[in-house]
């Protein structure tokens, strides 16, 4: 399982041959090489995930088609500023703060299609390295998502599987809850937000030349547009009625009160997921008329050829990865060398802690990551007596650094495939970003969490 895991990193890092080429390897070799059956490894390609995907990217197309994104683009621009390092903050706050309560994919999908409005925007006024602009916001867009996830318990799934096996193997310390981890969680997340803002403008926006705008020149494009039209007020009706439903399925667990999510009117509280409202949302799509081409609906299946099915491929093969890792005990493996560890200084070892899970969630997924590490994180506790927090917690953290690569998270992912980023650029500030996220959580952990 290493030896295919290495293989495709070289061929993504390389491009030797395309990315969705190499996306078909572990399909092929992971049962080939007796690590796991045909079957179940295609079922990885179909990963309800994807259809979150599938959903997002449709209501993202009738967005475009009604010009309902160049609309809030216009909007968010004449708010956030006029020049690319204050529009790049813009992007990462908003980001940053939804994904607070959602989980980063679907906050990646719900703001997709009004960053890509904005890069094109703004590209009109950019005279110099177009590209390196248009990678900077997608990038931008990607990272705050994850690192928003780590602020709240129900930022990441992650942080919601760590909550609950800690309430459940440790009911008498009554020393975490909502609030408690948002003590930790802000400022660690915030502090990373910043050094992400800092490092992304440096390395994208340092050459990019922006002619100088008015003031109020997008607040004047934005009113050159007109009235709101029956389609534009329908899609956003949709897609508001679709953001809402992602933000209240899951219970939100205060320190006194349960919201408790509407996943709990079926009997099966895990029937349905986020993907399965994106779908719902886009079915609607394809239902609801338009006054403007008659005899149509708002979408018509020619719009949803648009889709890129070569990052199905790559969402497939990450989830393909993360269920070689598991099958062949990879994970086991890279987890257990923590155990080594149980002599060497706290700071040390909560480095070390960060570092593996940081490797492994670069491969494997976030939640796959931690569901192997918390059940060793708990062992260790007991062996090296030191508070389990201190252990679990920036585990926990680390399982959500996931920069690198194309599949390290469902985000990254998404941005990836609008063939705006180059990889080598992305793998730069990817490492970079991994390791200054490892240094912020093992201080926040030692300093202010100890």
């Amino acid at each position: 399982m290493a030896g295919i895991t290495l293989w495709m990193s070289i061929w993504w890092f390389t491009e030797a041959v395309h990315l969705a080429v190499t996306a078909l390897i572990p399909f092929l070799f992971i049962p080939l090489l007796g690590i796991g059956e045909a079957k179940i490894v295609a079922q990885q390609y179909s990963d309800s995930i994807i259809f979150l995907f599938l959903g997002g990217f449709m209501i993202a197309f009738a967005i475009e088609k009604y010009d309902l994104h160049r609309r809030v683009a216009l909007k968010i621009l004449s708010i956030v500023g006029h020049n690319p390092k204050s529009v790049l903050f813009g992007i990462m706050l908003s980001t940053y703060l939804i994904s607070n309560w959602i989980s980063n994919t679907a906050t990646t999908m719900m703001l997709f299609g009004a960053v890509l409005a904005l890069i094109t925007e703004m590209e009109k006024h950019i005279s110099k390295n177009q590209q390196k602009f248009a990678a900077a916001m997608l990038l931008a867009l990607a990272y705050s998502a994850t690192i928003g996830g780590m602020a709240t318990p129900v930022g990441t799934p992650p942080n919601m599987f760590f909550f609950k096996e800690y309430l459940k193997n440790f009911p008498d310390l009554h020393d975490l809850n909502f609030l408690k981890w948002a003590a930790i969680g802000y400022p660690l997340s915030f502090a990373f937000l910043l050094a992400t803002y800092f490092v992304l403008s440096k390395y994208f926006l340092k050459e990019v030349s922006c002619k100088d705008l008015e003031k109020n020149f997008f607040q004047k494009a934005y009113q050159s547009l007109g009235k709101i039209s029956y389609e534009q007020k329908v899609i956003f009706t949709v897609f508001g009625a679709c953001v809402l439903l992602w933000f209240s399925r899951e219970d939100l667990i205060f320190d006194s009160f349960t919201f408790k999510g509407w996943k709990n009117i079926f009997p099966n509280t895990k029937a349905l997921d986020d993907g399965s409202v994106a779908i719902a949302a886009a079915l609607l799509l394809f239902l609801i008329p338009s006054k403007l081409n008659k005899g149509e609906a708002l979408l018509v299946w020619e719009d949803a050829k648009k889709i890129r099915y070569d990052i199905v491929l790559l969402f497939g093969s990450g989830f393909a990865l993360a269920y070689g890792f598991e099958q062949s005990g990879l994970s086991d493996w890279l987890a257990f060398r923590l155990v080594f560890m149980k002599n060497v200084p706290t700071v040390l070892l909560i480095g070390g802690i960060c570092v593996i899970v940081t490797i492994i969630s670069e491969f494997a997924s976030n939640i796959a990551s931690i569901q192997l590490c918390i059940p060793i994180m708990i062992s260790l506790q007991k062996e090296i007596h030191v508070h389990p927090l201190l252990l679990m917690m920036p585990a926990t953290f680390a399982a959500s650094l996931g920069f690198m690569l194309p599949v390290a998270t469902a985000a990254n992912t998404i941005v990836f495939g609008t063939n705006k980023i180059v990889i080598r650029d992305m793998l730069k500030v990817g490492l970079l970003l991994d390791v200054i996220g490892i240094l912020i959580i093992t201080l926040f952990t030692y300093f202010y969490l100890r």
